[in-house]
């Protein structure tokens, strides 16, 4: 194989593994969108508290990560419950407007509580993998990568199996589709509500441990979460599969974009990818590559 073809392939490899920290977080996203109908603005919150929550587990409790990263998805799993017990169910029946504006005063709550709790210094986590990577024919990848290509794949085949076999995932189906038939089939949604907020706040649990690997933990981890937009509008708003899909497309574009013209024209190029990608999306398919078009008559 030629250099060059080999150099493609590494930035291809490693766009996938960007890519699926990308899908984790749309994924939350999407889940909330899909059963609600409501864009949550305090992902990003969710997801650097995750993240500091298991690296001071690790590093001032000394938990083993496997433990660390269990107490931590249960705790997200319980923030993401009481988060649509205590603020999201009393806004029923609130246009769609004030309940997004609720989401974005607890971003802000929450990040400011984070910063009194944690503090606002740079933390570097104990990574428990190996510091040698692997080479796969010619390609190199890092265990951290590896860890987040298998952790998403699992996961996807996790959701897969719950939404489409297990009852409280096909009660979760129903709701998302129809509310008003959902509540005639003897469905609580109230209960669908709160588990879809568990489970994407889990995912955001994921997301935020995966990334405090390859990144430094701090309070500005919360902005990550906005990466994700492009994946979410070229997928679909309330498509799964497009969720993860559209990460992967734009952690590749995003790699091989800087791999390139990052050496040809400059540094920069690479972080204004996605939302350049974002940008045709809206002009060319606004409803994304499985999105729903809903026309309105008038």
């Amino acid at each position: 194989m030629t250099s060059g073809f080999l150099y493609f392939m590494q930035l291809f490899a490693s766009g996938i593994a960007v890519g699926c920290l990308y899908a984790l977080i749309a994924l939350g996203f999407v889940l909330i969108i899909k059963a609600t109908d409501i864009l949550n603005f305090a992902h990003g919150e969710i997801i650097m508290i995750s993240a500091m929550i298991c690296y001071f587990l690790m590093a001032k409790y000394q938990f083993s990560f496997l433990t660390a990263v269990l107490i931590t998805i249960v705790i997200a799993a319980l923030m993401g419950v009481l988060t649509e017990r205590l603020v999201l169910r009393p806004m029923l029946g609130e246009p769609i407007f004030a309940v997004v504006m609720i989401t974005i005063g607890l971003s802000i709550f929450l990040r400011s509580l984070a910063g009194i709790t944690f503090g606002h210094d740079n933390y570097v986590f104990p990574s428990p993998f190996p510091k040698e990577p692997i080479h796969l024919a010619g390609i190199t990848l890092s265990m951290t990568q590896i860890w987040v290509m298998v952790s998403t794949a699992l996961l996807v085949i996790i959701f897969f199996i719950f939404f489409k076999y297990s009852r409280m995932g096909l009660a979760m189906r129903g709701t998302a589709d129809d509310q008003e038939t959902a509540l005639l089939m003897g469905i609580s949604t109230k209960r669908v509500f709160a588990m879809v907020w568990g489970i994407a706040f889990v995912t955001a649990a994921i997301a935020g441990i995966s990334l405090a690997n390859v990144m430094v933990v701090n309070i500005g981890l919360t902005f990550t979460a906005i990466s994700a937009f492009p994946a979410i509008i070229l997928g679909g708003l309330e498509s799964i599969p497009g969720a993860i899909i559209g990460g992967l497309v734009i952690g590749v574009i995003e790699n091989l974009v800087g791999g390139y013209l990052d050496q040809a024209i400059g540094g920069g190029v690479k972080d204004v990818t996605p939302f350049v990608v974002l940008f045709l999306i809206l002009m060319i398919k606004p409803y994304g590559l499985f999105g729903k078009e809903e026309i309105e008559r008038v």
